[in-house]
């Protein structure tokens, strides 16, 4: 195949471009912050079922709190009432009976009141986790939104660039001959597609080409399409080649 050299320089372009669009791709389809944001979510998940637990263990306190005054409430009624009937009774049998019983009142309180502080205390401390645990959790969602916006932006510009890295590669496939572009873009399809000759070294694939490739390649025409014969990429060839 034959392409004028100027034209053959601009396959380099080519190359490149289809460089920062790959990237630009990957960048799109997959930003750096997609694994530490999916990572946030099942952190969110876990944190979100402990939470559960820490608001059900509270809840229960507050419950059996509720209980407890409940039935201090029914002491202090019951005392109340029977203060009141000893003070108007006139039968010392019945006195001494009601004295009796609120003496019992009386324990009875003591041993509501001694649990009713020992469920508060808990209570104060089971609060206490929920505060810890809702703050870890708001600390793991400020983060992954942060992330989230982050890689939407990012998203955005690696669209852009693909979309402007698309349509350079456009205007300059369009600017050379149609068999030169589908040799290219046929060797594009299974990797580097053409690369510079500098100093003996195809810097498609990196390889230095021999002396009998090389001598090969001093014998031919400056508007022949070379390929590498390492790689098989179109060779530009210019006065930092090495010929």
């Amino acid at each position: 195949m034959k392409a004028a050299p100027a034209d053959q320089r601009r396959l380099l372009d080519l190359a490149d471009l289809d460089v920062r669009i790959r990237r630009a791709d990957a960048a799109r389809q997959n930003p750096p912050q997609a694994a530490r944001v999916k990572e946030l979510v099942a952190q969110r998940a876990t944190q979100s079922q402990e939470l559960a637990r820490l608001v059900g263990a509270r809840d229960d306190l507050r419950a059996e709190l509720a209980r407890i005054e409940a039935d201090v409430a029914v002491v202090d009624a019951r005392a109340e009432r029977d203060a009141s009937r000893l003070n108007t009774s006139a039968n010392a049998k019945e006195a001494q009976g009601l004295e009796s019983e609120l003496a019992a009142l009386a324990r009875r309180k003591s041993d509501l009141e001694d649990a009713e502080l020992s469920v508060m205390e808990r209570l104060e401390a089971a609060d206490a986790e929920v505060s810890a645990q809702e703050s870890l959790i708001a600390q793991t969602q400020e983060e992954g939104a942060r992330l989230s916006a982050e890689a939407k932006d990012q998203v955005a510009t690696a669209t852009r660039d693909a979309e402007a890295g698309r349509r350079d590669r456009g205007a300059i496939a369009e600017s050379l001959p149609a068999d030169l572009v589908a040799l290219y873009d046929r060797l594009a399809a299974r990797g580097p597609a053409a690369g510079l000759l500098r100093r003996g070294t195809c810097e498609a694939c990196r390889m230095v080409l021999s002396g009998t490739d090389l001598n090969t390649i001093r014998q031919a025409q400056d508007d022949d399409v070379v390929q590498c014969p390492e790689c098989g990429a179109i060779l530009v060839r210019t006065e930092e080649s090495g010929l």
